[in-house]
């Protein structure tokens, strides 16, 4: 809630907010197909396909930490961080896994 004050009121970016989140321990969460993210991905982040994030709820939050959502463009990342918020977890959309490299 706070980044978002932040970027509302033209105090930080996007990049900013991002890492602020992984400073404070969040967990990157890449919802690519295990195809895709075979081919490639961010050291240490985890693969759960956006097909299947409504049903890790409980994992995630087990997890008590922010979490980076990204993928190859940033739609399906948009789409796993919109999910997560509607459960009440502290959620950011990263876009493409490129991007957090």
């Amino acid at each position: 809630m706070f980044g978002f004050l932040k970027t509302l009121f033209g105090g930080s970016s996007q990049k900013a907010i991002l890492q602020e989140a992984l400073s404070k321990g969040a967990v990157v969460v890449d919802v690519r197909s295990p195809q895709e993210f075979a081919s490639g991905h961010i050291n240490g982040a985890k693969n759960i396909p956006l097909a299947s994030i409504e049903g890790k709820i409980e994992q995630i939050r087990q997890w008590k930490k922010p979490v980076v959502l990204c993928c190859a463009s940033g739609m399906r990342s948009g789409s796993a961080t919109t999910i997560l918020k509607k459960y009440g977890i502290e959620a950011y959309n990263a876009g493409s896994w490129h991007t957090l490299k």
